[in-house]
């Protein structure tokens, strides 16, 4: 079935939802299947705090494109199908450049986003404005083997030649990590990119790919593959890499924190033999985490924006954040939380979680992303596999990203 039809598919069913609560103050929002319950129990507290105002979860596909397409279809429609936009980062400033969304700096000032990720936060804002409030929060790692590691590395000669001490292949490699053509691979890089100096778009927004230090770093990163990393990594995506390393095929990983938990599983072959730190960075530069995350904006469409935010405000305060941990596994986005003695009970990871998500940046803030991304990963893959060379296909990536920023 094409994406087409899911999204029309799922918009009927959303739209058969108004006629079955007419003339009453409802306010929805799309997401995956709530397999844990969390939305369910939230919702329930908050309609029992303000009678009259009712809350819908529409559960859309598991696939977060899918869910895209499916609000900006019903944005460009202006059907109000939605009141609330329950929003991946990388959304956010097409949304905003579209005038899809509400700005909601006067609902939420200064003060009271200090307790959130300054990513997030910074992720959440086009043009100086702010269009959502974050939910939960997210952000790549490295992760590595307690009892083969001494010290974790803090540089990229340090994870190299700690991998190529360590590794036995075939059965145990050095370093996985999301090498397939896809959006995770961009992930992925720029933690290495950035921990070079480097960046996609500098501060005055013109593109960067083709400096120095960006080749260098597409260098290190290539150059892991059979060497560092199987063949084989070219083709991973975060579930493969997982595998590797649960399955003890590897001594270091990057991925997400959502990894932590099912390593720790009876019957993982690492279980209680995982760290995690900061992906390592360049003598002089920093660490920096690709950052993700998932928050709530008001759409411009919206038919009860007062009953939207009184549910903004309520599901991202931190007990419902708190619930939503620990139901759906998913990284609060206040910082506060990782200082909950229960949570740190859970997840004793935390408080470097905590140091990893303090430093976290967020893709490229801008409305023509996914173009920019699209083009990007081909020359990135290319790269990893052998068809071009670093210096080459960051040329050819900066040419077409160029043509992307003109339109």
């Amino acid at each position: 079935m094409s994406r087409f039809c899911v999204v029309l598919i799922a918009l009927l069913a959303g739209a058969g939802g108004c006629s079955r609560k007419e003339g009453r103050r409802v306010v929805r929002f799309l997401d995956q299947p709530d397999s844990g319950g969390a939305w369910k129990e939230i919702i329930a507290r908050f309609e029992a705090a303000h009678p009259g105002v009712h809350v819908e979860l529409v559960e859309g596909p598991p696939a977060t494109n899918v869910r895209e397409d499916m609000y900006a279809t019903s944005f460009l429609s202006g059907d109000g199908t939605y009141d609330l936009a329950y929003m991946d980062v990388i959304w956010v400033s097409k949304f905003a450049a579209q005038g899809w969304l509400r700005p909601l700096d006067d609902r939420l000032p200064p003060a009271a986003r200090a307790d959130f990720f300054p990513g997030d936060i910074e992720g959440a804002t086009w043009q100086g404005r702010l269009y959502r409030v974050p939910m939960r929060s997210d952000a790549g790692m490295l992760y590595y083997r307690t009892d083969l590691v001494k010290k974790p590395p803090e540089t990229f000669e340090e994870l190299a030649a700690a991998a190529r001490e360590l590794q036995k292949p075939p059965g145990l490699w050095g370093f996985v990590f999301q090498g397939r053509q896809y959006e995770g691979l961009v992930c992925a890089f720029l933690e290495v990119l950035r921990g070079f100096g480097g960046d996609v778009l500098d501060e005055k927004g013109e593109v960067a790919l083709d400096r120095p230090e960006a080749v260098r770093a597409l260098e290190w990163f290539a150059g892991t593959v059979k060497t560092i990393s199987p063949e084989g990594v070219t083709t991973y995506q975060e579930e493969e890499a997982r595998h590797a390393f649960q399955e003890g095929r590897a001594v270091f990983m990057r991925n997400w924190p959502y990894a932590w938990s099912r390593l720790q599983q009876e019957g993982s072959a690492v279980r209680g033999k995982v760290g995690i730190v900061p992906m390592v960075h360049a003598p002089g530069c920093a660490s920096s985490a690709t950052l993700g995350g998932w928050g709530f904006g008001i759409s411009s469409s919206a038919r009860y924006p007062e009953e939207a935010w009184a549910f903004i405000e309520f599901a991202t305060r931190p007990e419902q954040q708190r619930l939503f941990h620990f139901r759906n596994g998913a990284v609060p986005a206040r910082r506060s939380l990782f200082e909950d003695p229960e949570i740190l009970k859970e997840s004793p990871h935390y408080p470097e979680l905590r140091r990893i998500l303090q430093a976290a940046r967020p893709r490229p803030v801008h409305p023509r992303y996914p173009q920019i991304s699209d083009a990007f990963q081909s020359h990135l893959s290319a790269a990893l596999v052998g068809r071009e060379a670093p210096a080459e296909a960051l040329r050819r990536a900066a040419e077409k990203i160029r043509a992307v920023l003109r339109k």
